[in-house]
């Protein structure tokens, strides 16, 4: 867009400037800058507009805010850079960082601070906030005074540790003396509603109006992707295979889904997300012991909405997964349920959540009192399912494929399942649609720079996310040399993906392969030590500039793997335990391992 003097009614002067200002806007700023102009008072008779005051008892905000974000997953640096683009279209100086990218010196030189940030499996820090987490929580943390801060903190509410991260931040900040800009808010997995609603406090606490006109920018990104989390698209199923072989303990699906005409893009690396649905089976077992009536409609937003029970217990809320908040919510609902938890400790309590759901709650705390309104209200919404993408798209246009393992198991007396894998394998079939969108992730990544070393680890579904990088790397044809690290139980019939691993040693796409069946042998050898019995050549790609993945269960095959690294490192580099952890820290702030544990 440029503005001529022949078909605008400004000057050339004016016209210079508006080109020159045109071109440094962002589309947010853009939006913002015209319902100003629509909404704005005239100043005098020349035509001058008078420009609003955004800062509280009018005093110009001058101090420049920065936000920190850590991330897993990538939903808290996607809602750290939202929020960097809401500030600047309120004219605000904002500097948006991963925590991993900041000098530790430079902290104390912030003004305004806000972080936006995940935790992490049993109250971890995410990789890419750990080195941050350390330093503050170290002695060589400088006094924070003259800095202000508020935190956002994401987490799941099932969890004991529920945003620990988010926690010790806001409680560690405050001891090196920041003063708290606004208080800390703790998101549950429907995080959207209660993180916007923390930005808009935060904005008004730095002086800035929550302009009307000013357009979030969750919208303007959503309209220019037009498919999003709050937008997905309906993908049809294309393929829907069981990878294991007969005999085989597990049930692992390939999927293939179609995204022709959604003009969604992602990378490898990247995952995706299903929106599920409960079991209709589990549904009506709930309904059988509540006695309530499934065609009786309830509530499902604030914006009134309406569905029937039946319904928004299959596709809205989670009956399947208990946490202490709930039981704590739900105890106004049943005299017996209030009693027990007066009456037992936290570890009793967690204990008692750990692998039931909510059909064993109701029928061990019955009879519940008031409307059905009011239990469902207590219920949070089904959680969206990520997977690692196991295929790259310049490879597959239009097509995105995803490796799930059917979770099944009994425990407390019935047999239990995963809601989404299991819809996958039992109740999907080709020619159905899920809903489903792109999760970014920038902390899992092929090297940019081709012909680079990478080592791949992953543990059965951890395998995904490396047939998309191969997949990327032939395609591209990028020649660097590349090492997989994969186990499973059985040989015969655990070994996914076999044909096209052999393929690509074969072309020389995949330069070696290293596996670990488990339960082949008297002994059982996992992929660490397959990484301890390579521990020399492990060590010689590192020093040859090897980026390392892990990939799969973070509570045993992660930790193992970890311990693995660390002992090759102090072993073949001659290091202490100590120097090991500070090269493996360092081969991370270098984006040189990277993690997409679950």
């Amino acid at each position: 867009m440029s503005l001529k003097v022949t078909n605008s009614p400004f000057n050339q002067e004016q016209i210079d400037l508006l080109n020159h200002l045109f071109l440094t806007l962002t589309e947010s700023q853009k939006i913002w800058l015209s319902g100003y102009l629509a909404s704005a008072q005239v100043g005098n008779q020349e035509g001058t507009v008078e420009a609003t005051d955004t800062t509280k008892g009018n005093t110009p905000q001058t101090r420049k805010v920065t936000i920190f974000y850590g991330s897993h997953t990538g939903n808290c640096e996607a809602l750290a850079k939202e929020f960097t683009e809401q500030l600047q279209a309120g004219h605000l100086e904002v500097e948006c960082l991963s925590m991993d990218d900041i000098k530790p010196k430079n902290i104390k030189k912030v003004e305004d601070l806000l972080i936006v940030t995940s935790t992490h499996g049993d109250g971890d820090p995410p990789d890419n906030a750990l080195s941050l987490y350390d330093f503050l929580h170290s002695k060589r943390a400088p006094s924070l005074e003259g800095v202000r801060f508020s935190v956002l903190s994401l987490g799941d509410s099932s969890y004991e540790f529920f945003c620990q991260t988010g926690k010790d931040f806001d409680k560690r900040l405050e001891e090196l003396g920041a003063s708290r800009l606004y208080n800390r808010v703790d998101c549950d997995l429907d995080y959207e509603e209660p993180a916007q609603e923390w930005i808009e406090a935060v904005k008004q606490e730095l002086g800035q109006e929550a302009v009307a006109s000013s357009a979030p920018a969750s919208d303007v990104i959503e309209e220019q992707t037009n498919y999003s989390k709050k937008n997905p698209f309906k993908a049809e199923i294309l393929e829907n295979l069981d990878l294991n072989g007969r005999g085989s303990n597990k049930e692992t699906r390939h999927l293939e889904l179609d995204l022709e005409g959604s003009g969604i893009t992602y990378e490898p690396g990247d995952s995706l997300g299903i929106y599920p649905e409960n079991d209709p089976a589990l549904v009506e077992q709930l309904l059988q012991v509540l006695e309530w009536d499934g065609d009786l409609t309830v509530p499902v937003n604030k914006q009134g909405e309406e569905l029937s029970l039946r319904e928004a217990l299959r596709s809205i809320y989670d009956i399947t997964t208990l946490s202490k908040p709930l039981l704590e919510k739900t105890a106004s609902l049943s005299d017996s349920l209030q009693k027990w938890l007066e009456e037992k400790d936290s570890k009793t309590i967690q204990d008692y959540v750990y692998g039931r759901d909510l059909v064993d709650l109701v029928t061990d705390f019955a009879p519940w009192k008031g409307e059905v309104s009011d239990f469902v209200a207590l219920l949070r919404k089904i959680p969206v399912r990520l997977y690692s993408i196991a295929s790259s798209q310049n490879a597959n246009p239009d097509e995105v494929h995803l490796t799930i393992g059917a979770l099944r198991y009994e425990a407390h007396g019935r047999k239990r399942s995963g809601v989404c894998s299991v819809q996958c394998s039992e109740r999907s079939s080709i020619g159905d649609h899920l809903p489903v969108f792109v999760q970014k992730n920038s902390n899992f990544k092929l090297p940019e720079q081709k012909d680079t070393p990478i080592i791949m680890i992953g543990a059965g579904t951890g395998v995904a996310p490396y047939r998309a990088f191969l997949q990327e790397r032939e395609e591209t044809e990028d020649n660097g040399p590349s090492w997989l690290f994969f186990g499973e139980q059985h040989f015969v019939s655990d070994f996914l993906y076999q044909t096209e691993w052999q393929r690509w040693l074969s072309d020389g796409v995949l330069t070696k392969m290293d596996v670990a069946f488990s339960r082949d042998t008297e002994e059982k050898v996992y992929v660490q030590h397959r990484l301890l019995e390579n521990s020399k050549e492990v060590y010689t790609w590192l020093k040859d500039g090897a980026y390392v993945y892990v990939c799969g269960d973070e509570t045993y095959m992660a930790k193992d793997v970890q311990n693995a690294l660390l002992e090759i490192i102090q072993k073949e580099g001659n290091y202490t335990a100590e120097e090991a952890e500070t090269y493996l820290n360092q081969l991370r702030k270098e984006k040189r391992y990277q993690r997409d544990v679950y």
